[in-house]
């Protein structure tokens, strides 16, 4: 089920203030048709990691796909006062919004991808009133998705094979934050979710055990887990540190035998607290020596990737990671911090004007352009990204200059193999790309990290992937620049 037919509204609302006060000023000013170019994209890899993975932009393309307001929308617009108790938007306006149809060129990188800082993940050209009224839905959802993505694929490694679980709804930022969580961790790369609603809604795996309230809810954890397997004869997994973890699976161990006896099989044991590296080694020693070495070892209890990562260095034997607060909630690093910058504007049939944000921190200038990403590849290993311009497209040294120093240049030979990250996904305001259902893009986000050297996805310091701008996209730039520092200063003269 896609975004609009979840929340059954026009979504056109689903955004900031400022920017439909920016919409009836370029209405107002007889700029609404002109033609602009805006990016979206980040500036820093979440989690102090090398690498980040692209998410959202099934739920992007449905809410541009259905974009329009709904007359109860522009009742409440009308119902809006000034500061002086004024009408806020004029009628004219709400009549254009009325009419308004979405009609704009879009291209994105599709979901599962790995990208980098700077890069675009997706361009909207268009009449810059549309494109501004964008901004901030775009934002909210690749942003959230984007970051949740990451930071599953990163627990997803640290697990090194063994399956991962999504335990975190009930700590989620609400209802929303929940399913896009789900969605999102299964591009990541994991295996299944306990959200039931996401489970139906986008036909992700669900999986679950029980809590602690059903042990107490028995005089005796034994007369639990057997009520338990009465219930669930071929899906128990028994939650056994209720109150003493080694007790407990002692415990698990005779029902487990009973089960056995009735033609059954217990799935497995899960701890939620203490040791999890002693009680999983010493849980599996209980286990192999009771007969029972195929009964899985899950554990929880806020968990992440570097928590996995030690564990797995003191030989803890959990072969199932049910994570939970840390992975939903993006726990060390609760935004992308994704930013949407115009980057060009023109006159109808015109010639284009490119256009940058300066700021003191060299970092924050965006680039000018009609941007493009190609990455290329040393046999399957990717080796670069250049960012260029498409009006200047890429000469034949192709050469990148790294966007904050410009004595850092790479140059890519003509037999090198690559390709241009954003796809066209909608033209004159219709969709003409068809996401991939959520297995293709969890494959395409495994598939992109095996083509990612080692040193990249390490989570200590990690490798600095090399991105840079096309040789003359950064010349323009720098032109750009001095020009706009030179009529700064002459201002200030």
């Amino acid at each position: 089920m896609n975004l609009t037919q979840r929340y059954q509204l026009s979504l056109a609302l689903l955004t900031d203030m400022y920017q439909l006060t920016m919409a009836q000023g370029y209405w107002k000013k007889g700029m609404a048709d002109q033609e602009a170019v805006f990016h979206l994209y980040f500036r820093k890899n979440p989690f102090k990691g090398g690498y980040t993975i692209s998410a959202g932009l099934a739920d992007a393309l449905d809410l541009l796909q259905n974009f329009r307001f709904a007359e109860e929308d522009l009742v409440y617009l009308k119902s809006l006062k000034g500061s002086k108790g004024q009408p806020l938007f004029e009628d004219g306006f709400l009549d254009h919004l009325r009419q308004l149809q979405f009609s704009c060129d879009v291209d994105a990188i599709p979901e599962g991808t790995v990208v980098f800082p700077n890069e675009p993940l997706l361009r909207i050209k268009g009449p810059v009133l549309q494109c501004q009224l964008l901004e901030t839905p775009l934002l909210t959802i690749l942003n959230f998705q984007t970051l949740i993505a990451t930071k599953a694929a990163r627990v997803v490694d640290a697990a090194q094979g063994d399956r991962v679980l999504e335990f975190g709804m009930r700590r989620a930022q609400g209802p929303d934050g929940a399913l896009s969580a789900a969605r999102a961790a299964f591009i990541g790369g994991v295996g299944a979710t306990s959200n039931m609603l996401a489970g139906q809604l986008f036909n992700i795996p669900v999986k679950g055990t029980h809590a602690h309230s059903w042990v107490m809810s028995f005089d005796e954890e034994q007369d639990a887990f057997s009520a338990y397997a009465d219930v669930f004869p071929e899906d128990s997994v028994f939650l056994v540190d209720t109150y003493n973890t080694l007790e407990g699976i002692k415990k698990a161990i005779e029902v487990a035998q009973r089960m056995r006896e009735n033609g059954s099989e217990l799935k497995g044991i899960r701890l939620d607290s203490g040791d999890l590296a002693y009680l999983s080694i010493e849980g599996r020693r209980m286990l192999d020596e009771a007969g029972f070495p195929e009964i899985s070892i899950l554990a929880s209890n806020d968990l992440d990737e570097h928590l996995i990562q030690s564990l797995k260095l003191q030989g803890a034997r959990i072969d199932t990671w049910g994570i939970g607060t840390k992975l939903v909630t993006a726990y060390d690093q609760p935004a992308l911090g994704g930013v949407f910058k115009l980057a060009a504007i023109r006159e109808q049939g015109g010639t284009w004007e490119y256009k940058l944000k300066l700021s003191e921190q060299l970092i924050k200038v965006s680039t000018p352009g009609i941007l493009q990403v190609r990455r290329f590849y040393k046999g399957n290993v990717m080796v670069g990204d250049m960012i260029y311009s498409e009006p200047l497209q890429i000469n034949e040294a192709a050469t990148m200059v790294h966007p904050n120093d410009p004595t850092q240049q790479k140059s890519f030979s003509k037999e090198c193999r690559h390709e241009d990250l954003l796809v066209p996904v909608i033209r004159g305001g219709r969709t003409v790309y068809t996401s991939p259902d959520l297995p293709a893009i969890q494959e395409r986000t495994k598939q992109q990290l095996s083509s990612l050297h080692e040193t990249y996805r390490r989570f200590l310091n990690p490798h600095i992937y090399k991105v840079g701008l096309e040789r003359q996209l950064h010349d323009m730039k720098m032109e750009l620049i001095i020009e706009l520092r030179k009529t700064e200063q002459s201002k200030e003269a």
